[in-house]
Parts: C-alpha cells; sequence; structure tokens
C-alpha cells in the first residue's frame, strides 16, 4: 500500500518485540507528562527485560522513570521536572539522587524543549536565553555561553537532545504508524515534538483503527506514518497513569505505589506482584482488578 506517495508497511508489532529494541545502555525519551500517557504497559516489560544503565530524557517525568530508578535500570535523567504530581515527590527518583546512584541534568522547561527542537530540527544546538542569570548552565552538560554574532547579545547554546528509541503512549493509531489524538483534550502537543527527534520510535495506543478512519479524519493525525517504527496495541497502557479523554488516574493504586516505596521489602512485594511477578499486560489488568476496574476509572 501507499500513502501519500510512500510505500508504507504494516508497522504492529508485539509489546515484548518492542521492548527489545531498547537494549542496556540505551538513550531513551519517554513521552507524556508526570501521570498523564506514561508508556507504563512497555516500561513494565523494560523491568521484566532487566534492562540496565538507560539515561532518561523527558519534559516533565512521572512514575514510569521513577519506577525504572527503583529497579535500577537508570544511569542519568535529564528532564526539567521528576515527581507525581498529587501524589508528592518521585520517591525512589529522590532517593537515588540524594544517595549519588542516578545523575541528573536538570535545566528549565524552555531550555528542554529548544533541545528537543533541535533535534527534531536536525540542528546540534539552538540559542536560547531562559537560563540567563541563573546558575542551571554551571550544572549542565549541555549548556554553553555563545555570543550572538548579529548583535553581539550573551546567549546559551543548548545541545540537541538525541536519542537512540523514544516511547510513546497515544490515543489510536492504524496499522501503518498514523497515530491520532482527539481534538478536545487537556495537554500539550509536546510528543508530536519528542516523536519528530526521534531516531528510532515506538508508540503504545489504546487502540489500533482502520486506516480509514484515519483517513477520514486526517486533520487528527498529530504523528505521521513515516516518523513510527513500531506500533503496539495496549488497552489501558498508561496505567495506573492516565490518558486524556479516555481514563483517570487510578488513585488508590499509585497511593499504595507510594506507600510500598517507603521500603525496600513493600516494594519488592509491590513488584512481585505487578510487574516481575506477572507474565504480560492482560495478567496485570487481572492483578489490578480486571477490566471491571479499569471501566471505574472512565471519564
Amino acid at each position: 500500500m501507499r500513502a501519500g506517495g510512500c510505500r508504507v508497511k504494516d508497522k504492529r508489532v508485539s509489546i515484548h518485540e518492542a521492548a527489545s529494541a531498547v537494549g542496556n545502555g540505551c538513550r531513551l525519551v519517554m513521552g507524556g507528562m508526570v501521570l498523564q500517557r506514561q508508556p507504563m504497559a512497555l516500561v513494565y516489560e523494560l523491568v521484566r527485560r532487566g534492562v540496565r544503565d538507560l539515561t532518561v530524557a523527558t519534559f516533565v517525568g512521572g512514575n514510569a522513570i521513577d519506577l525504572l530508578v527503583a529497579v535500577g535500570a537508570v544511569q542519568r535523567i535529564e528532564a526539567a521536572y521528576m515527581g507525581m504530581g498529587p501524589f508528592g515527590f518521585a520517591p525512589h527518583f529522590r532517593r537515588a539522587v540524594e544517595a549519588g546512584l542516578v545523575e541528573v541534568d536538570d535545566i528549565s522547561e524552555s531550555a528542554m524543549m529548544a533541545r528537543f527542537k533541535a533535534a527534531g530540527a536536525g540542528l546540534p544546538f539552538l540559542p536560547h536565553r531562559s537560563l540567563l542569570g541563573t546558575d542551571m548552565p554551571t550544572y549542565s552538560r549541555h549548556v554553553r555561553e555563545i555570543t550572538c554574532p548579529f548583535t553581539g547579545q550573551l546567549l546559551h547554546a543548548v545541545r540537541a537532545l538525541e536519542s537512540d528509541v523514544t516511547i510513546l503512549h497515544a490515543h489510536m493509531a492504524d496499522a501503518y504508524g498514523n497515530v491520532q489524538f482527539p481534538l478536545q483534550r487537556n495537554t500539550d502537543e509536546l510528543d508530536q515534538v519528542f516523536a519528530k527527534a526521534a531516531r528510532t520510535l515506538i508508540v503504545t495506543v489504546e487502540r489500533i483503527i482502520p486506516h480509514e478512519e484515519v483517513l477520514s479524519r486526517s486533520t487528527q493525525t498529530i504523528i505521521p506514518f513515516h516518523w513510527v517504527d513500531m506500533v503496539v496495541e495496549v488497552p489501558y497502557g498508561a496505567h495506573p497513569g492516565s490518558v486524556d479523554g479516555l481514563y483517570r488516574e487510578d488513585e488508590a493504586h499509585l497511593r499504595r505505589y507510594v506507600e510500598a516505596a517507603k521500603t525496600p521489602e513493600a516494594f519488592r512485594a509491590y513488584l512481585d506482584e505487578f510487574v516481575t511477578g506477572v507474565q504480560d499486560h492482560w495478567q496485570y489488568v487481572e492483578r489490578i482488578g480486571g477490566l471491571r476496574h479499569l471501566s471505574s476509572l472512565h471519564e
């Protein structure tokens, strides 16, 4: 089949195949924001595979990265924020940073976006000025002071944020990787910027839809097929987080996560019950209460 004059192929893969693209030492970009549209099902699979020594970058991170930190999979994090939103700090992230177990490159949200935009434009860096007057450049290996060749103005160059693999979770896509979001939602189009900057892009989605549906509402295609390498259908793939317009956060489960994170013993039990002790996403769904429980989270 051809789309837009380009030959396209079926990009549907299993979640196991998708996870195999993320190897030890990978530079991994994570989509979503805090507790919203985190690619949790794929992250659980990475934990089961025992991946290690990751450098993880995101805009504002949440429970997905915190879980990877908890199991010792992360060596370095580059982000503007890490936390659990209304549930407080990201507990494992905080302890790991305090103990010197994880490196952190912390710059402003606008500077992080400039890094992604530079990568998406194929540029080594973008000029920026939001960090002027702060000490953030002192602690970031990705920021350098420069002088504008036209005005003599002092600026910063922020390095493009290049990844080996980028993983996102979205509402829907067709088999060819045309990813669609509903017109009305409550998040910005940050995942589109991440996708454009990706070298290898994996998108998990709530459902695979026929290509004819994509054609009938083409304006909702936020990420086009030629950016996407793999697409995986994983209903409720962001749980215990949310997907805007579909289901809200599972507050009870998130509280359980935060409570379990207080001691190593309690968290090992949590992992065994919900992550390492299950074989796949559908067994995970059964462990959290099944489809009846998940349907109670619908917006």
